[in-house]
C-alpha cells in the first residue's frame, strides 16, 4: 500500500482523492478532471492502487513524462515504480508508467492484461491517436473483465464526453491551484511563417526574463529548439534526446532557459520555471490525401493548449505567461485540439484494429471512412491484408515501428537506416547517422542486412520515388510534384515530404539507382489519347507509378479511341471537346431552368455530365445539340421554348437570340428596335438583360429596367447620339414611339 498522505503532501488533488476508491467499488470506473499542477499524475495511480489492491498500468503520451512520472513516484514513496517506452523498460508490480503505443502492442500480445488491475489514461484530452484507441480497446475489454478498473484523467477535459463513453463514468473534480498567472500577449511578427527572426526574438525575451527563476520557452519543433538554444545559453528538452539529456534538462533547478516542445507541456514539471514563454504554435499530423502525403504540419495550438502551457508558470509559485501573439489570435484558436484520428494517416491504426479483431471500437469519434479505406489499400499493398489479416500483417504489428518501416526492415534488414528513417531524419538519408540506441534496439528484432538507404527508403515509402523534371523539381510516383533542394539525382527516394500550397516539399532524399526503381515499382503500359489542335493521336505510355518512362506513337482501335477519349474527358474535363454551338445554347438554357426551377429540370455542369458525355463519345471529338436531348424531362420538355425561349420577338417585329450564358437571359439589340416597349419582359421570372447597341452596333447602355431607362438615362444617350445619326429617330417619348426595323434599310 502507498502512504497517500506522504505522497500527496501540498498537492491539491489530494483534497479529493479519498472519494476515488468508493467510485471504483461502485463503478470500477471514473473520469478526472485535475486542473495542470494539481499532482493528479502522482497522486492518482497510487490511490488506484490503494483501491482496487492490484497493478496499476499508467498511459502518459510523451516518453518524457512516463519516465519522469516514474521516477517521481518512486523517489515519492520509496517504492519500485515501473515504466515502459520504445527502447527501455522497468517492470514492476505495483504501478508501471506506459507509453500508448507500449500498450497497444502489449494488449495485442495479451489481450486480457492479465495480472493488471487497473488502467489509467492520462491527458486524454490530448485525443492522440494511440491514447483514442487503447481507450476504446479497453473499453472492449472490460465487457469480459468487468474487474478491470478503468481511470480517465485529464487538465483540460471535456469530462462530460469521456464519462458518457465510459458507460455514464462518475466525474471526480479536484481544486486549482491558487497561484495567480500574470498573462500578457506581446506579439512577435513573423510567427506563423515560421521565420528566424521570430525565434531570434523569442531567445531574446527569454534571456531577459531569467531572474530568479526559470524560464520555459514552448516551440514547435526540434528544429525549432535548436535555433532558440544556439541564439542564447538554454537547455533542450525534447522527445528526441538521450533519457541523460532530458534528466539534466529536468534534475536541475538553478535559473535557466528550458526550450521545449510540446513534451512539457503536461504531465510533468520543470523543476523552477515561473516564467512561460509560448510561441502558440505546434507540429500536428495532417494527411493530405489528394496528394498521398502525411506528414507534421506547423500551426496554432488550441486554447486548450494554450491554458495547459500557461500552467506551467503557476506550479511553484506566481508565474509570469508571455505569449508571443494576440489576445484575438488566441480568441481565434480553437477550444480543443483536432483529435489525430481525424486527421492523421490511419494505416497503423487500421492494421492495430484488425488485429484486435474490431474495426468499429467505442471512440470519442470514428476515423473518417475515406482515410479508413485509404489505410487498408495501403495495407494491402504492403501484404498485411489479403483480404483478411496476414501472417506478415502479424509481424509488422508486433514491431516497434510503423508498419512501411516494418516491412522494409523486414526485406532488407537495412538496421542502419530504419533506424534513421524512425527518428524523423531531415536531410540527406545517404549522409545520416542513425542513433545507436535506435540501431541496437532494432538489431535485437533482426538480423542486420548491408546498407542500402535508397532502396530501403523505396520499400517503405514507394510513392515518394521520385523521377527529376525540373532543376529542382522531382515528380513522385503518386502523382504530385515536389521540390528539393539537397538531392539533383535523376531518381531519388524520399523519407519525408510536407505539402505547401502549390504542391510538396521534400525534406528528407536519398539518390536511387535505377535498378532499384524497378525493384520496388512495376513498370505498366498504358494506351492513352492525346488531342493537340483539335485532333485524337495514340500514345503508349510506359510508367512506373505516375511517373511516365516512355511514349511511342500507337494506332487504336475505334473501341480503343472512344475508351480513351472518356479517359482524356474524366481527367481533363469537357474543354478537350467541340462542343456545337446548338450544345451549349440547349446547356445554357436547361442550366437556367435547373438555377430557376429546380427539378425536374437536369443538372447539366461539368461534374454531372462528365460520365453521361463519356457515354455518347464516338471516336470524335465533336458533340452536338442531340446529346442533351435524353435529359430532358418529359412532359415538361414541350415547355422548353415557353419557359426558356431562344429567341424574343421585339417591337420592331424582329426576333433577337436570347443568351443564357451569363446565367440569365441577355438579349443584344439596337436601341431603335425597342421603342414602344415600355417595361423589361421577364423569363421565368427573371427580367430580360438589354445589350442596347447604336445604329451602327454599338454598345450604348445595359439595362433590365426600360421603364427607368427611357425615363432617365435615355435623355443624355439621345442628346449624344442625334448629332451622329441624324437619320435614325430619336424622340423625347421612346415608350410610345413606334420601334424601326433594324432591316428597313436593307428592304429597300
Amino acid at each position: 500500500m502507498f502512504d497517500l498522505s506522504v505522497i500527496g503532501a501540498g498537492l491539491p488533488v489530494l483534497q479529493r482523492i479519498d472519494q476515488l476508491a468508493p467510485l471504483l467499488d461502485d463503478a470500477h470506473r471514473a473520469v478526472i478532471q485535475a486542473p495542470p499542477g494539481t499532482g493528479k499524475t502522482t497522486l492518482v495511480p497510487p490511490a488506484v492502487f490503494n483501491a482496487v489492491g492490484g497493478r496499476v498500468i499508467v498511459v502518459a503520451p510523451r516518453r518524457v513524462a512516463v519516465r519522469a512520472a516514474a521516477a517521481r513516484l518512486s523517489a515519492l514513496s520509496g517504492l519500485p515504480i515501473g515504466y515502459a517506452v520504445r527502447g527501455a523498460s522497468r517492470p514492476s508490480k505495483l504501478v508501471e508508467f506506459l507509453t500508448p503505443g507500449v500498450l497497444l502492442r502489449r494488449l495485442l500480445h495479451d489481450p486480457f492484461l492479465e495480472g493488471v488491475s487497473a488502467v489509467v489514461l492520462d491527458e486524454v484530452h490530448e485525443r492522440g491517436l494511440d491514447t483514442d484507441l487503447v481507450l476504446g480497446m479497453l473499453l472492449e475489454l472490460t465487457e469480459l473483465r468487468e474487474d478491470l478498473a478503468l481511470v480517465a484523467m485529464s487538465a483540460t477535459i471535456d469530462a462530460s464526453r469521456f464519462a458518457t463513453l465510459l458507460g455514464d463514468a462518475p466525474i471526480l473534480e479536484t481544486p486549482a491551484l491558487t497561484h495567480p498567472l500574470d498573462i500578457r500577449y506581446q506579439p512577435i511578427s513573423g510567427r506563423l511563417a515560421g521565420k528566424r527572426e521570430f525565434y531570434a526574438a523569442l531567445a531574446r525575451l527569454a534571456a531577459s526574463h531569467v531572474g530568479p527563476h526559470s524560464v520555459l520557452v514552448f516551440v514547435p519543433g526540434v528544429r525549432e529548439v535548436n535555433l532558440v538554444c544556439s541564439a542564447i545559453d538554454a537547455i533542450p528538452l525534447h522527445g528526441r534526446l538521450s533519457p541523460a539529456e532530458q534528466d539534466a534538462a529536468l534534475s536541475n533547478d538553478s535559473p535557466r532557459v528550458v526550450v521545449a516542445t510540446n513534451v512539457a507541456e503536461s504531465s510533468l514539471t520543470v523543476p523552477g520555471v515561473r516564467v512561460v514563454i509560448d510561441s502558440g504554435l505546434a507540429r500536428v499530423p495532417r494527411r493530405d490525401r489528394a496528394r498521398g502525403m502525411t506528414g507534421l504540419l506547423t500551426s496554432s495550438i488550441a486554447q486548450s493548449s494554450a491554458d495547459q502551457r500557461a500552467g506551467r508558470a503557476g506550479r511553484e509559485g506566481p508565474g509570469l505567461v508571455i505569449r508571443a501573439y494576440s489576445a484575438a489570435e488566441y480568441a481565434a484558436f480553437q477550444p480543443f485540439s483536432t483529435p489525430e484520428i481525424l486527421s492523421a494517416d490511419l494505416t497503423q491504426a487500421a492494421l492495430f484494429m484488425h488485429c484486435w479483431g474490431s474495426l468499429e471500437l467505442p471512440l470519442l469519434d470514428q476515423p473518417p471512412a475515406t482515410a479508413l479505406a485509404d489505410a487498408e489499400a495501403a495495407l494491402r499493398e504492403l501484404g498485411a491484408l489479403a483480404p483478411n489479416l496476414t501472417d506478415l500483417g502479424r509481424q509488422l504489428a508486433a514491431l516497434p515501428l510503423e508498419p512501411r518501416l516494418g516491412r522494409a526492415l523486414l526485406a532488407t534488414g537495412d538496421v542502419a537506416t530504419v533506424a534513421l528513417l524512425s527518428d524523423q531524419p531531415s536531410g540527406d538519408i545517404s549522409r545520416g547517422h542513425a542513433p545507436a540506441q535506435e540501431v541496437r534496439r532494432l538489431s535485437s528484432l533482426v538480423s542486420a542486412g548491408p546498407r542500402n538507404p535508397g532502396l530501403t527508403t523505396a520499400l517503405a515509402y514507394p510513392e515518394w520515388i521520385g523521377h527529376r523534371v525540373g532543376p529542382d523539381t522531382y515528380l513522385l510516383a503518386s502523382g504530385t510534384r515536389a521540390t528539393c533542394t539537397d538531392v539533383h539525382d535523376e531518381w531519388i527516394a524520399c523519407a519525408a515530404v510536407t505539402r505547401s500550397a502549390t504542391g510538396g516539399v521534400i525534406r528528407a532524399a536519398t539518390a536511387l539507382p535505377f535498378d532499384d526503381v524497378l525493384a520496388v515499382l512495376s513498370v505498366s503500359e498504358e494506351d492513352s489519347v492525346l488531342v493537340e489542335d483539335g485532333k485524337i493521336k495514340g500514345v503508349r505510355v510506359r510508367r512506373v507509378g505516375a511517373i511516365p518512362l516512355s511514349s511511342t506513337p500507337v494506332r487504336l482501335e475505334s473501341g480503343q479511341v472512344q475508351q480513351a477519349l472518356a479517359n482524356a474527358v474524366r481527367s481533363s474535363g469537357l474543354g478537350i471537346l467541340r462542343l456545337s454551338a446548338g450544345f451549349t445554347a440547349l446547356r445554357e438554357r436547361l442550366a437556367f431552368l435547373h438555377e430557376h426551377l429546380g427539378a425536374p429540370w437536369p443538372d447539366v455542369s461539368d461534374a454531372s455530365l462528365q460520365d453521361r458525355v463519356c457515354q455518347w463519345l464516338g471516336t470524335s471529338l465533336e458533340i452536338g445539340a442531340a446529346a442533351l436531348q435524353p435529359l430532358l424531362p418529359r412532359p415538361e420538355a414541350s415547355r422548353l421554348a415557353e419557359l426558356a425561349p431562344e429567341r424574343l420577338q421585339v417591337p420592331s417585329g424582329n426576333t433577337h437570340r436570347l443568351h443564357y450564358d451569363t446565367g440569365r437571359p441577355v438579349c443584344q439589340v439596337k436601341l431603335q428596335e425597342c421603342f414602344g416597349l415600355d417595361s423589361s419582359p421577364e423569363v421565368c421570372g427573371v427580367k430580360v438583360q438589354f445589350h442596347l447597341l447604336s445604329p451602327a452596333g454599338r454598345p450604348l447602355a445595359v439595362t433590365d429596367d426600360l421603364a427607368s431607362f427611357w425615363s432617365g438615362p435615355y435623355a443624355g444617350v439621345r442628346a449624344d447620339m442625334r448629332g451622329r445619326y441624324p437619320k435614325h429617330p430619336w424622340p423625347e417619348d421612346p415608350w410610345t414611339a413606334p420601334a424601326t426595323a433594324r432591316t428597313k434599310k436593307r428592304s429597300r
